[in-house]
């Protein structure tokens, strides 16, 4: 069972004049990835095909993933009278496919898919939370609030399954350590930069990664506040298996945290 539905959003206090146009462009690229979360659900369910309790919880994360993407849809609707959520979000999956012809994880072990998942869930929970705070616009405050908190049970839920994998499949802190980066270095693939360019871009006006990548970053990371990637480093350390309060958590959250703002500040300055 989901927390909250559609009808606990307060739809009828959405204060246009507390939306940026920017604001909005990173929200309607968020909904088409939110929404396209059953090709993962397929894909989820081949690696982990022997673990029927794994599959039934990946079935309802898929069912509250696509109810973010419906809200987020249509609160893109309600702010722009123009968008159409379900003909840009055909636009997106027209273009931009999930490899689901797989039986074993790409990260090669099931603990490194779950693993995976908790730096997705951690990317999630951590961003909303930013968009939260950076937004003065109730009804968009509000949805964030919900779906930060679903993310962050989902990363719970990941990271209980991982480690019941971990010690069976020999997955030490390096081999952990390597996923996590990858996973994280993954941020710059097409997905996030193909969403922003099916929720936004004309009809004639080409993909270019390169391009839909700065301007996505460029609104989105001007969100976070050192306390978001403070929190998304302890859970990035946490799910590695080292220690978020040592002096490499220190070290970790304190280079996040420029690093954030300085590619903020660079992705600007590109636009």
């Amino acid at each position: 069972m989901t927390h909250w539905t559609p009808d606990d959003i307060p739809w009828d206090k959405f204060d246009a004049s507390k939306l940026s146009s920017d604001v909005l462009k990173v929200v309607k690229a968020a909904a088409m990835v939110e929404r396209n979360a059953g090709d993962y659900t397929e894909y989820l369910g081949k690696v982990f095909a022997s673990d029927p309790a794994f599959k039934q919880l990946a079935v309802q994360w898929r069912k509250e993933e696509v109810q973010h993407g419906d809200v987020l849809g249509r609160y893109a609707e309600l702010a722009d009278p123009d968008f159409s959520f379900s003909e840009r979000f055909k636009r997106f999956t027209d273009g931009y496919k999930v490899p689901t012809d797989l039986d074993q994880s790409v990260r090669g072990s099931q603990t490194g898919e779950l693993l995976a998942r908790c730096i997705v869930e951690t990317g999630t929970s951590s961003f909303y939370s930013a968009l939260r705070d950076a937004t003065d616009e109730p009804v968009l405050k509000a949805i964030c609030h919900r779906i930060a908190g679903d993310e962050f049970r989902h990363y719970k839920w990941f990271y209980g399954y991982m480690k019941r994998y971990m010690d069976a499949e020999g997955v030490g802190v390096i081999r952990r350590a390597m996923v996590a980066i990858g996973r994280i270095k993954e941020t710059d693939d097409d997905e996030l930069a193909f969403a922003y360019h099916a929720a936004n871009d004309a009809a004639d006006q080409p993909y270019v990664r390169e391009r839909c990548n700065r301007e996505y970053a460029a609104r989105a990371y001007g969100f976070y506040q050192p306390k978001h990637t403070e929190r998304a480093v302890n859970m990035i350390l946490k799910v590695v298996g080292l220690d978020p309060q040592g002096w490499l958590g220190s070290a970790a959250k304190k280079f996040a945290w420029n690093k954030m703002r300085s590619r903020a500040e660079a992705m600007k300055l590109a636009a």
